[in-house]
C-alpha cells in the first residue's frame, strides 16, 4: 500500500558565507522594520504621532552641540569597554567581569587622585604646576591599567591551570571589586556616608581640549579601537587568539601556548578596562562610586557579539544603543510628550529584537518547497 509523506513548506541551512553588502541590507531592513513596528505600537498605546516621538529621541541625543559631546563621551566609554571584552570573547573566554574590571581601575585612580595628587598639591602648590599635572595624570594611568589587568589575569590563572569556570569567575570578581570600591569610599571619607566626588578628589583632571571637556577622553578610544582592530587582524597575537577560539587541540598541535595566550589575552582585556575606569574617574566624574561602570560591562558584551568582534563596526553599535538610551531620558523629561522612560524601553526593546533576530537570516537561509507528495 502506497503512502504519502508531506514535505516540510520550508527547510533552514546555514550559509557558507554572505557577502558584506548583502549582509547591511538584511541589518538595514530590520532596522527600518523595526522603526515601522515602533511607530504602530506608539500610535496605538500613546495616540500620539509616532514622528514626533522619534524626532524628540533624536533631539536626545543630537539637539545641540553639549547633547552631541555627551552622547559622543557615553559612545565612546562604552565602546572602549566593547573593545576590551573583544579580544576574550573572540578566544571564546567568556569575560563576564568587565564591570570590576572597570571598577578596578577607577578606583586606582580615585585613590591616586586622594593621596598622590593631595601629596603633591601640599608639596608643588595648588594649582598643580603642568609639569606635575602631567605626571600625577601618568601616574594614575599606568597604576588604573595595571589594576584592571591584575583584575583579568586573576581569573584566567585559575582557568588556565585549574580549568575554572570563568564566567562564574570574572562575574563574582565584579562583587569583589564593589566591595572594595565601598570600602575605599567610607575610608576616604573617614567613616561617613557621603560620596567621593569632586569636591575631594581635586587633582589629576583631565585638561580640557578647546574648552571642552570629554575630547581628550574621545580621542583614547579612537587610538584604543585602532590599535585593537590592527592587533586582532593582522597581528600574531590576533590570529593565536582566533586559533584558540577555534580549537584549543588546533592551537596545541600547532605549537600554540594556549595558557600563555588565555594570561595575555586577559591582561590586556582588563588592561583596557582599567584604562576605561581611568577615563570615567580621570575624565569626567571626579567621583568614587560603585556604580560608576554603569552596567556598560554587561552592555558591551551585546555590542561584541552583534559587531562580530570587529572593533570599528562596534563603533555604531555602540552609537546606536546610546542614541536609544539618551534618546529614552528625553522621552522622559520633554514637555508634552508626557511618556516615561519605562515607555521609551519598549521601543528599544523592539528596536533590539529585531536587530538581533535578523542575525538569524545573516546566518542562516530558508528554502521554501512546493508541497508533493512522495511514493515510499
Amino acid at each position: 500500500m502506497a503512502k504519502t509523506k508531506k514535505e516540510p513548506l520550508f527547510v533552514v541551512t546555514k550559509r557558507a558565507e554572505i557577502s558584506f553588502k548583502k549582509g547591511l541590507l538584511i541589518r538595514a531592513l530590520a532596522i527600518l522594520a523595526a522603526l515601522v513596528v515602533c511607530g504602530i505600537v506608539t500610535l496605538v498605546l500613546t495616540r500620539q504621532n509616532p514622528f514626533i516621538i522619534l524626532k524628540t529621541i533624536f533631539s536626545g541625543a543630537f539637539g545641540n552641540d553639549t547633547r552631541i559631546l555627551e552622547t559622543a563621551y557615553q559612545t565612546s566609554i562604552l565602546l572602549i569597554i566593547s573593545v576590551a571584552v573583544t579580544p576574550a570573547f573572540k578566544m571564546k573566554f567568556w569575560n563576564i567581569g568587565a564591570e570590576g574590571q572597570v571598577l578596578a581601575g577607577g578606583l586606582v585612580t580615585a585613590v591616586t587622585m586622594y593621596y598622590i595628587g593631595n601629596s603633591f598639591a601640599s608639596s608643588f602648590g595648588n594649582p598643580l604646576p603642568a609639569g606635575m599635572q602631567i605626571l600625577l595624570i601618568a601616574i594614575m594611568a599606568v597604576l588604573a591599567i595595571l589594576a584592571g589587568a591584575l583584575w583579568g589575569v586573576i581569573p584566567a590563572l585559575f582557568k588556565a591551570k585549574w580549568k575554572t569556570n570563568e564566567t562564574l569567575f570574572t562575574l563574582m570578581m565584579n562583587y569583589v571589586a564593589i566591595q572594595l570600591v565601598e570600602a575605599v569610599r567610607v575610608t576616604i571619607n573617614k567613616g561617613g556616608s557621603g560620596k567621593v566626588d569632586s569636591s575631594i578628589l581635586v587633582q589629576g583632571w583631565f585638561p580640557k581640549i578647546f574648552g571642552r571637556e570629554y575630547l581628550i577622553d574621545i580621542i583614547v578610544v579612537v587610538i584604543v579601537t585602532g590599535v585593537i582592530y590592527v592587533y586582532l587582524k593582522y597581528s600574531k597575537h590576533g590570529y593565536e587568539i582566533s586559533v584558540v577560539g577555534e580549537s584549543e587541540n588546533t592551537a596545541k598541535y600547532v605549537g600554540i601556548n594556549v595558557k600563555k595566550v588565555i594570561i595575555r589575552t586577559m591582561a590586556l582585556s582588563g588592561a583596557i578596562c582599567g584604562l576605561a575606569g581611568l577615563l570615567i574617574v580621570g575624565g569626567a566624574s571626579h567621583a568614587l562610586d560603585k556604580n560608576m561602570a554603569g552596567g556598560r560591562g554587561f552592555t558591551a558584551i551585546m555590542v561584541s557579539w552583534l559587531s562580530k568582534f570587529n572593533p570599528l563596526i562596534m563603533i555604531f553599535s555602540s552609537l546606536f544603543l546610546v542614541f536609544l538610551e539618551r534618546g529614552a531620558k528625553e522621552l522622559a523629561s520633554a514637555p508634552g510628550i508626557g511618556l516615561n522612560e519605562s515607555f521609551s524601553e519598549i521601543l528599544t526593546g523592539i528596536l533590539l529584537f529585531f536587530i538581533i533576530g535578523c542575525e538569524f537570516f545573516i546566518n542562516y537561509k530558508l528554502t521554501f518547497r512546493k508541497s508533493a507528495k512522495e511514493v515510499a
